[in-house]
């Protein structure tokens, strides 16, 4: 079980990276090499793509987040 759940884990922490490079900041990061743009509005996020950008991010972080709980008490 927690071998299943450590792979899960790695998987999501790759995922996360991923999607937290996608975010524009103040140089248009890597979102602007793959089209995402750079969003206007108080969190950045403009457009429709930029603010499923952030439901996704903000899932994930809490996936991550619990994974590790999760993680903590089985070991």
């Amino acid at each position: 079980m927690y071998t299943i759940i450590s792979v899960i884990q790695v998987f999501v922490a790759v995922v996360l990276i991923f999607l937290i490079l996608m975010h524009s900041g103040r140089d248009a990061g890597l979102s602007g090499a793959f089209g995402v743009g750079t969003g206007s509005g108080p969190f950045g996020g403009g457009s429709l793509v930029e603010r499923n950008l952030n439901r996704w991010t903000g899932g994930f972080a809490i996936l991550f987040g619990v994974l590790t709980v999760v993680l903590l008490k089985i070991h």
